[in-house]
């Protein structure tokens, strides 16, 4: 059989089963299944192609391949489920990174080589260029957010869009002239000065990335994840036309387009636009429109949110990103399963941008084995809140902010949240009343119906669970 045609069969199984393995990432049941077939998609992809090399150096492949082993185990085991967000963040970088290398290092060849570069291939250079080196440098930020290495509030400064359109402009003038240089007509001097502009358009695209990811609020994290990954895969896409590699076509082209997808989703969950995400600088603010709220905050001790949790017949938990910081999602878990054993009906209701990345909540769940059929959505629970006895808030903030119904002036105005403000009660699990991760405060905290349950949530829930043993 032709080796050629054996590597297409190869190509087209491995995209395949990355399809399928997308495809099972969208339900909770079956994303492990689809974790794994992606990943052996991708194994069949890369094996097949170290068959299509002719010259190749085994030792550098090799060892690639057992310091990435090695990385990737390490980042598995020691990496906290808090630290998931940035560990995100700093893969898709990598990607981008990747990504712009092949897009150097392919112009780089085949000029050493003095092979004729087309028009089509010299276009796609400098698109896996221009996404690769926006991805690295901006999931870099991204990575010093949401780690803490730098502010989580968006760096805003005067003129800022008009200096980043400015700098937009240059780079798509230099790939112009780039694009439309005859490489194979160029002498010595010609050719390094290819080099200085090819050299000066990453430097300015990694500089873009940096400015247009410094601006964003920590509230909006969420969806520059997203949409990071999706440029990561449209990296890797330009990438697969410069090395004409179908199946690194296809992967691309899925990555970045569920990227896009999944942006437009914590879009609309945050009632906004992907252009009032990049542009506006959300989460500068430390208080609503409107100033502090004011009112009486009800505390009470654990011995008394026992009582309350005890005459339950229906509870909702709501977790946030103060779950994952307390690394509470084991207890909340044994709390919800006592619960349901004294004959309470228990949903975990996740709301699409709580925590710091999609799915976070999700994620920490799954990993409590919370069972799948127990998480719900706001939508599923919004309609018959007022029946709910008792909601628990774990350390969410933001995603159930009553503002966004009732304060025209807040950020969050119109922003679809979790209506736990309309349960009998309402349980908020907190270290204090400072705001969440957007900076707005939170009328929540006064309402009538609400009491505030102060400490760490996982001590707290852990005392709640002795009280239930005891």
């Amino acid at each position: 059989m032709n080796p050629e045609f054996l590597r297409g069969l190869c190509y087209i199984a491995a995209s395949i089963l990355f399809v399928f393995g997308l495809k099972m990432l969208s339900s909770p049941t079956t994303a492990r299944k689809g974790n794994i077939i992606s990943s052996i998609g991708m194994l069949i992809a890369i094996l097949t192609a170290l068959t299509a090399m002719t010259e190749i150096k085994w030792i550098w492949i090799i060892s690639g391949a057992c310091i990435g082993s090695a990385v990737g185990v390490l980042a598995a085991q020691l990496v906290k489920m808090t630290s998931m967000p940035q560990m995100v963040s700093l893969f898709n970088g990598f990607g981008g990174l990747a990504s712009l290398l092949v897009g150097w290092s392919e112009f780089h060849g085949k000029w050493a080589t003095n092979d004729a570069i087309n028009l089509f291939t010299i276009v796609a250079i400098l698109l896996t260029i221009l996404t690769g080196g926006v991805t690295f440098s901006g999931s870099l930020v991204a990575y010093g957010k949401l780690s803490g290495t730098i502010t989580g509030k968006p760096v805003l400064y005067k003129g800022r869009n008009i200096i980043n359109a400015v700098i937009m402009i240059t780079v798509v003038v230099l790939g112009i002239l780039f694009c439309i240089q005859k490489l194979d007509q160029l002498d010595t001097a010609g050719l390094r000065n290819i080099y200085i502009l090819l050299t000066s358009i990453i430097i300015l695209t990694l500089i873009i990335g940096v400015l247009a990811t410094i601006g964003i609020g920590g509230a909006d994290m969420p969806v520059i994840i997203c949409l990071l990954n999706s440029y990561s895969g449209l990296a890797a896409c330009a990438a697969g036309f410069v090395i004409n590699n179908n199946v690194m076509i296809v992967a691309g082209s899925l990555v970045g387009a569920s990227g896009i997808i999944l942006t437009n989703i914590m879009c609309k969950s945050m009632n906004r636009s992907l252009a009032n995400v990049l542009f506006s600088g959300f989460g500068s603010a430390t208080s609503t429109g409107s100033g502090a709220y004011q009112g009486e905050v009800k505390s009470l001790s654990v011995e008394d949110a026992y009582l309350i949790l005890e005459a339950a017949h229906n509870v909702v938990f709501v977790p946030g990103y103060g779950m994952a910081a307390a690394q509470a999602q084991h207890v909340v878990r044994e709390l919800g399963e006592l619960l349901a054993a004294n004959g309470a009906e228990v949903k975990y209701c996740i709301h699409p941008v709580a925590g710091r990345m999609p799915g976070h909540m999700n994620v920490l769940l799954a990993e409590a084995n919370v069972p799948y059929e127990l998480l719900v959505e706001p939508q599923d629970v919004n309609p018959t809140m007022e029946i709910v006895d008792v909601a628990v808030v774990i350390g969410a903030n933001d995603v159930v902010n009553p503002a966004a119904r009732e304060d025209k002036s807040s950020p969050l105005w119109g922003m679809p949240i979790i209506d736990v403000d309309h349960a009998r009660t309402c349980i908020v699990l907190k270290r204090s009343m400072n705001p969440g991760f957007a900076g707005v405060n939170n009328p929540l905290f006064f309402k009538e119906n609400t009491r505030m349950l102060f400490g760490d949530a996982k001590a707290s829930i852990a005392s709640l669970v002795s009280e239930f043993r005891s």
